[in-house]
């Protein structure tokens, strides 16, 4: 199997080895990206990423592929995809897919256009074994109708301190905090409902890298902590004093079209951090933690335990043994036509729940998302 990066990022450059593992035969035929992050990462552990292309239209043109992989800052992806789309080109592209409501119509558009089997999608929490057993208590009907469900994702300081310094901090680049990191949430829970979130109200902003917030007297000068996850494109040094414009924390509630409502809520500097949700139905509960690796179904009615679980993740996974399962399921995919557990068109209904959230919190409102799903459907080419 040919394969062409456009964006050799950290994330990229891991993944490049995840699937590497996943197949003897994939073979980075080259990349494009003019400062490469990504590279010594994947030198470090043996993977090969061919030689260096001056655009994109020349890897394709001239590397043969049979897999684009976009992993490129997310302002990008939408002229990334559309150039490959239009040279014959099967995608996988990381999250979000792309940054604003106006990028998600022209995709939607591109989607409707070419079909969206020619786009996966680096949800990467789809294939975590944590959420295959939710969904599969939830299809057994452990939980019944779904009432609500609170969840978060949080994440420790030394991770929010990298947001800071990183090029994430401007959303002009990746989009606002709730959309290029917790699309993956938003995509879960959207899954969990199985209907679109119809009403949004959200309030957030930035409270803990914050000037007055900087390490003061003895610890002032110790700030190595901050610095553990390095920077990559844009990098820059400050953190309680970033220039960024992105927030440090958020809630959000959400009313779906079943009635059925969401809360969630994420912030960067968290030191005990979790990612955690508990769906509660009218016949059970099921409640589980990404990072603490647990899972359980309790019945409504008996307070019976009906599953109690841990979870054990290799070395290499950097989500709960999800990286290996994604890259297995999307290989067999292109090779076998095998299903996949998350489409192109599920993470852009992700990215307008993670978009509606930050148009709530602007205007302190409660947005209405029956407008933006009729202008979808109607970018899709699907019928009113």
């Amino acid at each position: 199997m040919r394969v062409g990066i456009v964006g050799l990022g950290y994330r990229l450059g891991y993944l490049a080895r995840v699937f590497s593992v996943a197949r003897d035969d994939f073979e980075i035929v080259g990349y494009v990206d003019p400062a490469p992050a990504g590279l010594p990462y994947a030198q470090e552990h043996g993977v090969s990423v061919g030689r260096s292309y001056d655009s994109l239209e020349a890897l394709i043109d001239e590397g043969n592929l049979d897999l684009l992989m976009v992993g490129s800052p997310n302002h990008l992806h939408l002229d990334h995809i559309r150039i490959g789309l239009e040279r014959g080109m099967k995608i996988f592209a990381e999250k979000p897919v792309v940054t604003s409501v106006e990028d998600t119509m022209a995709l939607a558009e591109l989607i409707g256009r070419y079909g969206s089997d020619r786009v996966m999608v680096g949800l990467v929490l789809r294939y975590a074994p944590l959420y295959v057993d939710l969904r599969k208590a939830q299809t057994e009907g452990q939980l019944g109708d779904i009432a609500s469900i609170e969840a978060s994702e949080h994440i420790p300081p030394y991770h929010g301190a990298f947001f800071m310094r990183d090029w994430r901090r401007y959303s002009k680049y990746a989009g606002s905090f709730m959309l290029e990191k917790c699309c993956h949430d938003l995509d879960l829970y959207n899954g969990v409902m199985g209907c679109r979130p119809l009403y949004v109200a959200s309030f957030g902003g930035r409270r803990s890298f914050t000037p007055e917030n900087a390490p003061q007297g003895e610890g002032a000068n110790d700030l190595s902590e901050y610095y553990r996850k390095p920077s990559g494109w844009q990098g820059a040094d400050k953190v309680f004093d970033s220039d960024g414009d992105i927030i440090d924390f958020q809630t959000a509630i959400v009313q779906y079209e079943n009635g059925a409502a969401l809360t969630f809520h994420t912030n960067m500097n968290v030191p005990d951090d979790f990612r955690r949700f508990a769906v509660i139905g009218a016949k059970g509960m099921a409640e589980g933690d990404f990072i603490r690796n647990y899972f359980r179904v309790t019945d409504s009615r008996t307070a019976n335990r009906l599953e109690d679980k841990t979870y054990k993740t290799s070395d290499l996974s950097q989500h709960y043994g999800a990286d290996e399962q994604m890259a297995e399921d999307i290989l067999k995919h292109m090779l076998e036509g095998a299903a996949l557990p998350v489409s192109v068109t599920d993470a852009l209904e992700a990215g307008l729940l993670a978009l509606s959230m930050d148009q709530a919190m602007r205007t302190r409102s409660v947005v209405d998302m029956t407008p933006i799903w009729r202008q979808f459907d109607a970018a899709l080419g699907r019928a009113s």
